[in-house]
C-alpha cells in the first residue's frame, strides 16, 4: 500500500506525506475477503481499520441472530481503535467481508502515539470524552434499561396477579365445596334415600342450566330470599349455604316442591345440599378455567412481544403485534382510558422485524397514553393501501405545538419528564419505521388529538441498519 492510496481519502485530508508515510509503516494492509471476519465485537479494539476499497458489514449479534446494524462501504470509513485511549475499548461490532478489497490496519498503541506527536491537545481531548460519554453513557442506558423493564415488569405482574389470585380463591373455595358435596351424598347414600329417588334427583338437577351470563345481581338476591323462605317453611337447615347456588343456577320455588315431592325429612336437606354444591363445584371450575386462560393468554402475549421464539424478519400479522402490546401496556389502559379498535379484515401479512416493530407501537402508544394524562380514547387502527399496510395510532389529547410536532423525529428531543416513558424516542422508531423497513411515518395534530401513522410496505427493500454512531 503507497500514500497516494490514502491520499484521496477525506478522512486523511490534512496529513502531510511524511504524516502518511510514518501511518502506512505503523500499520499493515489487510485484504477483505467475502464472509471472512476481520475484527468481532466484544474482543479488544487492539487495531484501528481503516477501509480503501471494498465493503464489509457491520453486525451485532442480538438474540439468537446476527443482525446488520451498519456497512463500511465508503473509502475513508473507519473502525476499532479505541485501545488507544480507552482501555476498556471494545469492538461495538463485527466487520465481516462482503465486496473483496482492502484495509489498514493500525494498532492502537501506534494510533496513540501518532495522534500524540501530530495533535498532542486533541488526544487530550479524545482521552477524555472517551472518558466522560463512557462513564454517562453506561448509566444512563443502564439506568433507562431498568427503568422501563421495571415499568413493564410492574404492569405484567399486576395484569398476572389478578387472574392468578382468582384462580386460587376458585381453586380453595372448591375445596370446601367439594368436602360438603361428598358429605352430603355421604349422608344421602346411608339410607336416607333409595336408588331410584336419587336416580330422579340428579334427573331434577340436569334440568337446571347454569345461565353462561350471571343474571342481574338483584334478580338473584331477590330469589335467594325467596328460596329461604320455602326452606324455613318445609324445615331446611343451612339455608344460608343451600340458598344462594341455587338461587345462581335459576332454580325457583316451583323446582323445590319437585324435590319435596321426592324427598322428605332430612333427606330434602341433604338432597338439596347436594345439587347446590354440585353447582357451586361447576360454577368455580369455570372460574378457575377462565383464570388459568387468562395467564396463559398474558404468557402468550409476552412471547409474541418479545419474539424471542421467532426469526428477526419473518412473515406477521401487524394485528396480533397491536395486541400483544396492548396487553403489554394493560396497567396504563385502564380507569380513563377508552381503547377502540378498528381492525381491517382485509390487512395482508407483511414481512418484517417484529421484535422491533412491537417497539415501535410500545411507543406510540405510550406517547397518546401520556398525552391524554391516562383519561381519553386511544384509536388504534389497520387497513390496507396497496402494496402497503396503514397502522394509526390515534389519542384524544390537547395535540402537539407546531414547534413539538416540527420537533418530534429529532434525536434525543422529549417533553417528558425524567422517568417517563419507554425510553425509545420518536427518532428511533422513524428509523425503525424508515430504514429498517423501507416505510413512512408521520403526524397529524390538532386541538382534538394526535394520530401517528405508520406505512409498512408489504415486503420491504433490502433492510438498512440503523446506525448508532458515525464510526464503530
Amino acid at each position: 500500500m503507497h500514500v497516494g492510496d490514502l491520499r484521496g481519502l477525506d478522512l486523511f485530508t490534512g496529513l502531510s506525506d511524511g504524516q502518511l508515510e510514518e501511518l502506512l509503516a505503523g500499520g499493515t494492509e489487510v485484504p477483505i475477503e467475502a464472509g471472512v471476519d476481520a475484527f468481532r465485537e466484544g474482543e479488544h479494539a487492539d487495531f484501528w481499520w481503516v477501509l480503501v476499497d471494498g465493503s464489509l458489514d457491520l453486525l451485532r449479534h442480538i438474540g439468537p441472530e446476527d443482525v446488520v446494524v451498519g456497512k463500511m462501504d465508503v473509502p475513508g470509513r473507519w473502525s476499532g481503535g479505541f485501545r488507544a485511549w480507552d482501555e476498556g475499548g471494545l469492538y461495538l461490532a463485527t466487520g465481516r467481508g462482503v465486496v473483496p478489497g482492502r484495509m489498514l490496519r493500525v494498532p492502537a498503541d501506534v494510533l496513540r502515539n501518532l495522534a500524540d506527536a501530530w495533535f498532542p491537545f486533541a488526544g487530550h481531548l479524545i482521552q477524555g470524552v472517551y472518558g466522560t460519554a463512557r462513564t454517562i453513557e453506561a448509566t444512563a442506558r443502564q439506568r433507562g434499561a431498568l427503568v422501563t423493564l421495571g415499568t413493564l415488569a410492574a404492569g405484567l405482574a399486576h395484569e398476572i396477579n389478578n387472574p392468578a389470585a382468582a384462580a386460587t380463591r376458585a381453586i380453595d373455595s372448591l375445596e370446601s365445596v367439594c368436602a360438603t358435596l361428598l358429605s352430603s351424598l355421604g349422608r344421602l347414600a346411608e339410607g336416607e334415600i333409595s336408588a331410584g329417588q336419587f336416580i330422579a334427583l340428579d334427573a331434577l338437577r340436569q334440568e337446571i342450566v347454569p345461565r353462561a351470563v350471571p343474571a342481574d345481581p338483584l334478580v338473584i338476591a331477590d330469589r335467594e330470599d325467596e328460596l329461604s323462605s320455602w326452606m324455613s317453611e318445609h324445615r331446611v337447615g343451612r339455608d344460608w349455604v343451600i340458598a344462594p347456588p341455587l338461587a345462581a343456577a335459576g332454580v325457583d320455588r316451583a323446582w323445590c316442591e319437585r324435590a319435596a315431592g321426592l324427598l322428605e325429612g332430612p333427606a330434602l336437606e341433604h338432597g338439596l345440599e347436594w345439587v347446590a354444591s354440585t353447582f357451586s363445584a361447576v360454577t368455580l371450575l369455570s372460574e378457575a378455567k377462565e383464570s388459568t386462560r387468562r395467564v396463559s393468554d398474558l404468557v402468550a402475549a409476552v412471547r409474541s412481544y418479545t419474539q424471542m421464539d421467532r426469526a428477526s424478519m419473518q412473515r406477521i400479522d401487524i394485528t396480533e403485534g397491536l395486541e400483544s402490546t396492548l396487553v403489554m401496556l394493560g396497567h396504563k389502559l385502564r380507569d380513563g382510558v377508552t381503547v377502540v379498535r378498528d381492525y381491517s379484515t382485509e390487512v395482508p401479512q407483511i414481512e418484517a422485524f417484529a421484535g422491533e416493530l412491537n417497539q415501535v407501537w410500545t411507543n406510540l402508544i405510550d406517547n397518546a397514553v401520556d398525552a391524554m394524562d391516562g383519561a381519553g380514547t386511544l384509536r388504534v387502527s389497520t387497513r390496507g393501501a396497496g402494496g402497503a399496510v396503514i397502522v394509526e395510532i390515534g389519542d384524544t389529547g390537547p395535540g402537539m405545538t407546531p414547534r413539538v410536532a416540527d420537533r418530534a423525529f429529532e434525536a434525543f428531543y422529549t417533553t417528558k419528564e425524567v422517568g417517563r416513558g419507554t425510553g425509545l424516542g420518536l427518532d428511533i422508531a422513524r428509523r425503525i419505521v424508515v430504514q429498517r423497513h423501507g416505510g413512512t411515518i408521520d403526524i397529524a395534530t390538532g386541538p382534538d388529538g394526535t394520530t401517528m401513522r405508520v406505512s409498512l410496505p408489504i415486503r420491504p427493500p433490502e433492510a438498512k441498519p440503523v446506525p448508532e454512531d458515525a464510526a464503530d
